[in-house]
Formats: structure tokens, C-alpha cells, sequence
């Protein structure tokens, strides 16, 4: 049997251990949480981050920092959380279309889902079919007729390739026959300036730009994609509406951790995450956004994944579309 420590050496280890544990303690407590994102900075996707980890910083009593890694649809920041340590201080603001579409359009990427522990989706959002006032239409039906009476000369402008905004208007067009030209920009944003101009008379654009232009008569917003009627826009049907939920699509964003790291760091981001987007100013500031909190967690967020997944595999099939 080993010998016992005397009293007075047991109590002084005890006393190291207490001092030591105090020191480490704050100099770990200000080391910040980077939240890496795949977009432009005051982008819709940093600002999710920034409401979020506001809330989470106070939980964990640590900084959290967003920091930007735009390029490549989001692989640029996927790839730079699967390259650093599996320790909890590097999480990504992931995105729908990174997530559920890059595997599929990226031949040569170097990361894969599985290098990520999916932690929490924190928001949904519709996108929006707006039409430039010059069009004749004021209901998603006269928007089919018309297109219809015009097939095979229409441009339809998406957000960007291999996008839900993409995806959505190849789908319209395949449903009612409509045979659109598609035209893609680099973000949402020259999206709509073409639509305000009229450069471009329709697409499927985010609702966060959709609200005051539609509210101001310069954009006629027709249709959510949507499961239900948003807030913002309640006068604006969705697919569910008119029984076609096949359509119904949501761009989310969410938070993941690198896949190894350990279990109770997990556990700790997981329990601030769910804390944060529970909390009622939080929640006011996301609806602001145009955001709906989903909160949905665990072996669900991660199952969601693949089952969309699969769902936009068909349609990249389909289209022939490829980033490379």
C-alpha cells in the first residue's frame, strides 16, 4: 500500500492545486470563442453570429469574436474550423447552402460534414419571388400566365449559383413549364439592385431585403417559400398555401463545432446555445431580422441535414450544375 502524505505536505498541494486552478481559471475565461464566418461582413449570416454570441459570451464568461472568412460559397471558413484544434475555441456559422449543398457541387473539397459536430440550427428564413412593378402580375397565378405567354424569353436572376435562390427558380420553371434564363450575381445584394432597376424583372431573393422595398412599391413580392406565412410579409402567400409543399425550401443558419472535441466542451456550447436562442430579447432581435428561431439540436439537426440533403442532390442532378 503507498505511504501516506504527511497532513502538512497534503494540505499544501492542496492549497498549490486551489491557486493554480484560480490562475488558469481567468486567463481561459478571456481567451475568446471565434466565431468563423463564410460571408461578407454585416451580411445576414454575421449578423446571426453577432446577436448570438453576444448572448453566449455572458453564459461561457468568455469573448466571442466574429471573424470573417468569405470565399467560396462558405468552404473557406468550413476548411479553416476543420483545420484548427477540436477544443471548442473555433466554431462555424454555417449555412444551408454550405452544408447542404456544397458537397454536392464541390468536387475537390478537402472538408466533409463529418468534421463537424452540428450544434444547434438556430434560424430559418423563407426566400421571397418578388417581381419589378413592370410586370402584370399581382398574384403568383397571373405571374404563371404571364410567364407562360412569354416562355422561353424570360431571364429569371438568382442570388447566386448552386443557391436555394438558384434551385428554387429551376424548379418553378421545370413545374409550370416556364423555360426561364437564368442569370446569376454575386450575392444578394447586386441581385437586388438589378431588380429595383429593372434590369431583371424577377427572382427569388431573401426576405430581409424583400420588406421595404415590397412595403415601398418598388418590388411586388408573390410568393414564400415558406412553411408558413412570414411576420413580416403575412400578406404574402407560400407553397404550402396553394398544396404545393414539394417547393416549400428554408435557408437556415446554425452553429458547429470541430468532430473531436470532447464531450463536456460540447456539452457546455450546446447548453449556451439553446440558452441564447431561448432568450426572449434575443429571439426580438432575430424577428427583426426576419428570422425564425428554430433551436432544433442534437441526432434531429444533424438528420435534417442528410434529408435535404437529399432532397437537393435530385435538383443538382437535374440541373447539371457544378461549382467546379
Amino acid at each position: 500500500m503507498p505511504m501516506a502524505l504527511p497532513r502538512v505536505l497534503r494540505s499544501g498541494l492542496m492549497v498549490l492545486g486551489l491557486l493554480a486552478g484560480a490562475s488558469a481559471a481567468p486567463a481561459h475565461a478571456q481567451t475568446p470563442i471565434r466565431f468563423v464566418v463564410g460571408a461578407a461582413a454585416g451580411g445576414a449570416i454575421d449578423v446571426y453570429g453577432r446577436i448570438v454570441g453576444a448572448h453566449m459570451a455572458q453564459t461561457l464568461a468568455r469573448p466571442i469574436v466574429s471573424e470573417i472568412k468569405a470565399g467560396a460559397n462558405g468552404n473557406v471558413a468550413a476548411q479553416f474550423v476543420a483545420d484548427a484544434p477540436a477544443d471548442g475555441g473555433t466554431a462555424w456559422v454555417g449555412a444551408q447552402s454550405m452544408l447542404e449543398v456544397n458537397p454536392l457541387t464541390y468536387k475537390d473539397l478537402r472538408w466533409k460534414v463529418s468534421d463537424f459536430i452540428p450544434i444547434i440550427k438556430g434560424i430559418e428564413t423563407p426566400l421571397v419571388l418578388v417581381v419589378h412593378p413592370s410586370v402584370p402580375a399581382k398574384t403568383f397565378d397571373e405571374f404563371i400566365a404571364w410567364a407562360k405567354a412569354n416562355r422561353g424569353k424570360l431571364t429569371y436572376a438568382n442570388y447566386g449559383p448552386g443557391t436555394m435562390s438558384h434551385f428554387l427558380g429551376y424548379q418553378v420553371s421545370e413545374r409550370y413549364g416556364l423555360d426561364f434564363t437564368q442569370i446569376s450575381y454575386r450575392g444578394n445584394a447586386p441581385q437586388m439592385v438589378d431588380l429595383l432597376a429593372g434590369h431583371v424583372l424577377f427572382g427569388f431573393t431573401q426576405l430581409q431585403a424583400v420588406v421595404e422595398p415590397s412595403r415601398a412599391g418598388l418590388l411586388r413580392a408573390l410568393m414564400s417559400s415558406g412553411d408558413k406565412r412570414s411576420a413580416l410579409l403575412p400578406e404574402v402567400p407560400t407553397f404550402a398555401d396553394i398544396g404545393q409543399p414539394d417547393l416549400v425550401a428554408l435557408a437556415w443558419f446554425g452553429l458547429l463545432l470541430k468532430s473531436g472535441t470532447p464531450p463536456e466542451v460540447v456539452k457546455r456550447f450546446e447548453a449556451a446555445a439553446i440558452a441564447a436562442h431561448a432568450d426572449p430579447d434575443v429571439r426580438a432581435k432575430l424577428a427583426a431580422q426576419g428570422f425564425d428561431v428554430s433551436g432544433l439540436t442534437g441526432q434531429a439537426f444533424r438528420d435534417g441535414i442528410a434529408a435535404q440533403t437529399e432532397r437537393w442532390a435530385k435538383v443538382v442532378k437535374a440541373t447539371g450544375f457544378s461549382a467546379d
